[in-house]
This record gives structure tokens, C-alpha cells and sequence, in this order.
């Protein structure tokens, strides 16, 4: 029992402090007009070809009309362009600006840069049951998410 309350200490300081790092390196500087909800959905639009808006909503687990209140903010703020397709007019694609690629490329770093400081204090065998672990415990959550 002490293993299972130790385990659940770490988990929720980890997810807790992952989010306050996140929040504090990432929305600062030139990002300070936008939420790290904003920031997801840049990084769910991605820098590819534009994404239809109902694959973007889908990626993120939330609701069109969700996504359509951040889309709204981000357009408004200059990161996002929203257009229809021409193909199929019911389509809205979602696309990230000059400055939404800045910020998507200023998150990935943060990323690169996150792991890279984890996995700087584990040799490889170590690194190896670490992300088998993990990947245990993504697996146990995705098997009880909200369809």
C-alpha cells in the first residue's frame, strides 16, 4: 500500500508540475496573449496541410463548439486562419499563420528540450523500462476515457 500512494504522489506532483513548467515557459514573451488551451489546439492544427476542423477537435477529445471558441480567440489574435474548403463548402480548414508557427515551433522546443533534460539522467536499458512503464500507464488511461 505505501508502493500505491507513493506512486500516486508522484504521478499527480509530475502531471501537476509538467503543467506549471509548460504554462510558465511557454506563455511568455511574444505568447503572452494566448492560453495553454491555445497553445494545444496550435500544436493539434499542426504546420502541415490545412486540417479540417472536426479532425482537430477529435485529436484534442473536445467538442466542435469547444474548438470553435479557441479558433475564434486565435483568428482574432493572429495565429489561426479558418477557411472552407473548395471542394466541399461544409468543411472548415484550420491552418496556423506566420505567427502560429512560431508558436507551435516554440512548444516543440520546449518538448525537445524537456525530454532531453529527463532522459539526460538514464542509461539506455533504464530509458527502455521508463518508456515501457509509461507506456503501460497510457495505455491503463486510454482504457478508461469518456468515448
Amino acid at each position: 500500500m505505501e508502493a500505491d500512494k507513493t506512486l500516486n504522489t508522484l504521478l499527480v506532483t509530475l502531471f501537476r508540475d509538467i503543467m506549471n513548467i509548460e504554462q510558465d515557459a511557454l506563455i511568455s514573451g511574444e505568447f503572452v496573449d494566448i492560453t495553454m488551451n491555445d497553445m494545444h489546439v496550435i500544436e493539434a492544427i499542426g504546420c502541415s496541410e490545412p486540417s479540417p476542423s472536426s479532425v482537430v477537435a477529435k485529436k484534442l477529445s473536445v467538442t466542435m463548439g469547444t474548438l470553435t471558441k479557441s479558433v475564434d480567440r486565435l483568428t482574432r489574435t493572429g495565429y489561426v486562419l479558418r477557411e472552407r474548403s473548395d471542394e466541399d463548402k461544409r468543411l472548415v480548414l484550420l491552418s496556423l499563420t506566420e505567427r502560429g508557427e512560431k508558436a507551435y515551433m516554440h512548444h516543440q522546443h520546449f518538448h525537445e528540450e524537456m525530454i532531453k533534460a529527463a532522459m539526460g539522467q538514464f542509461n539506455q536499458q533504464e530509458a527502455g523500462i521508463l518508456i515501457h512503464s509509461l507506456e503501460g500507464l497510457v495505455n491503463y488511461f486510454n482504457s478508461h476515457k469518456r468515448k
